[in-house]
């Protein structure tokens, strides 16, 4: 079977409901994403930032799959399919998706402010004295801006190993996650779905897909189960 890698970003979730920073002014409730996404919001107010990302969680509960979430799900029965996502809700695995590596984080996970080994499944609010089993307080299993990405090898090798490469949903402006279009092979297949500018950058060739997440996927499925 080809191997089929996918990069998703912000624009397949907005789809199901999903609330997107960058389409609208950055704010949240008057405080900057860096108040409530990164290790000095954390040290300043966990309060603050606990009720962000438990808005987000029980938002989530709320929001289905949509069909491009589907589409991706059924590619697996043609391809070898990997889904690197940006996104840190649980669409692509409520959807029958496999293979999912999270790069950012899952929201329906916790862990231990001192040891990001220490995760736990949570599925509703973390609050102020919720602990670890090392006694520290549970904290939202997201890489916070600021902070390393430690599964960027791992989604790398996929990058490389792809023989189609398909971005949904993002404008590549996030590094390292648009980085990896540069660990592609020379005769990858690159498409873009993403209705804005995309920064494909260094001259990449790319099959462009000026399209929502689903018309997209709606768009290019038959053609792309005829390269299986």
């Amino acid at each position: 079977m080809k191997k089929l890698t996918i990069l998703t970003g912000a624009g397949i979730s907005a789809e199901s409901g999903i609330k997107t920073f960058r389409d609208g002014d950055g704010l949240w409730e008057n405080h900057s994403i860096t108040d409530v996404a990164s290790p000095e919001g954390w040290r300043r107010d966990r309060a603050l930032v606990l009720e962000f990302y438990n808005q987000r969680r029980r938002q989530l509960h709320e929001v289905e799959p949509n069909d491009a979430h589907c589409l991706l799900a059924e590619l697996e029965k043609y391809f070898e399919v990997r889904i690197i996502t940006q996104n840190i809700d649980d669409l692509h695995e409520r959807a029958g998706s496999t293979n999912i590596l999270h790069l950012h984080g899952e929201l329906f996970k916790s862990c231990s402010s001192n040891n990001k080994n220490l995760i736990y499944e949570h599925k509703h609010d973390i609050n102020i004295g919720d602990k670890a089993e090392d006694g520290s307080q549970l904290r939202p299993f997201i890489v916070w801006f600021g902070e390393d990405v430690p599964l960027m090898k791992e989604a790398s090798q996929m990058a490389k190993e792809a023989d189609i490469f398909l971005v949904i949903g993002t404008s590549l402006q996030v590094y390292p996650a648009a980085g990896l279009l540069h660990d592609i092979k020379d005769n990858c297949l690159l498409i873009v779905i993403n209705p804005n500018e995309t920064n494909v950058g260094y001259g990449q060739r790319a099959v462009v897909m000026k399209e929502t997440a689903t018309q997209g996927m709606k768009l290019l499925f038959d053609k792309l189960v005829n390269l299986a």
